[in-house]
């Protein structure tokens, strides 16, 4: 294993605080990764990590080298892109997550894609509405919703989706169309707790300043296809986020009421963790998800 390398595995594994993430990112055995760590600490003759049963540590010697191994790692990247040939394929293996409903209908496209055009790439998709930790994952990009609070990502904001109350076009012609959230009140809703905290208190917003509108709920559910497809039988009004209906809505399946009382919408963001040696094949991903991504979601609105 040549020196790069070595030091590219090191600090892989100081930024997952892990030898199995890091070895899952790099796709590597995690043995084959411990040893390649061991093996740079024996040539230059300083403990890098401390190492217990639960956790991998940096010690005052490898905080000092990660910094500058970043650096240096950067460095030889930018050289390798900038004299390698242009129609040279990204190759290895890349760690993607994102949202279930949105990561199987606008990510999937953009992954199956970029694998038709790179056949040298591998790529593990995690579909999953939690927020999991890039660096404690081993995952190299995120596609995530909302704002950000986590100052360790780098984030390339690529559009919008709206919180909104949708029904049925039969259910709307027999019940009425509700024109103030207060009017909910009247009518029998279908809940989602993957998409309102509370199911049962929807919030919306007027004149800059939200506020919560109880609702009657005949029907809560746990998912939004659930909540969707129950809106679409005519069980009533749903809220839902914009990108889980807009092919229903397109086709007339669904209305889109209560558009002036929608909360902020929210970003949509490519984040990848900061501060991180980036592989060209996630350089190369991330561009073109960016892109991608972008005109789906303008070509939405």
């Amino acid at each position: 294993m040549d020196r790069i390398d070595a030091w590219a595995t090191f600090a892989a594994v100081a930024e997952a605080r892990s030898f199995a993430a890091a070895a899952r990112r790099l796709g590597r055995s995690p043995a084959a990764v411990t040893r390649a760590v061991a093996a740079l600490e024996e040539r230059i003759g300083a403990r890098l990590l401390n190492r217990t049963t639960r956790s991998v540590a940096l010690t005052e010697a490898g905080a000092r080298s990660l910094e500058a191994a970043r650096r240096v790692l950067a460095g030889f990247d930018e050289l390798e892109g900038a004299t390698a040939s242009e129609r040279q394929q990204p190759r290895g293996r890349l760690s993607v997550t994102a949202p279930v409903v949105f990561g199987r209908l606008h990510v999937l496209p953009v992954v199956q894609a970029f694998l038709r055009d790179h056949p040298m790439a591998t790529v593990q998709l995690l579909l999953i509405d939690r927020v999991v930790s890039l660096v404690d994952e081993g995952l190299d990009v995120a596609v995530r919703l909302g704002r950000l609070p986590d100052s360790s990502l780098r984030a390339i904001r690529v559009g919008e989706v709206r919180r909104g109350v949708y029904a049925s076009p039969r259910y709307l012609r027999e019940a009425g169309t509700p024109r103030t959230p207060q009017a909910l009140a009247r009518h029998r809703c279908v809940a989602c707790n993957a998409v309102t905290p509370v199911p049962d208190r929807w919030t919306f917003q007027r004149d800059g300043r939200s506020f919560v509108v109880p609702v009657s709920s005949r029907l809560v559910v746990s998912t939004a296809e659930a909540a969707v497809d129950a809106a679409l039988a005519g069980f009533g009004p749903t809220c839902v986020l914009s990108y889980q209906v807009d092919a229903h809505v397109r086709v007339g399946r669904l209305e889109r009421i209560l558009a002036p009382f929608e909360p902020p919408a929210l970003p949509v963001q490519v984040v990848i963790p900061a501060g991180r040696f980036v592989t060209a094949i996630a350089r190369a991903f991330v561009e073109r998800a960016s892109e991608a991504l972008r005109a789906r979601l303008e070509a939405s609105r």
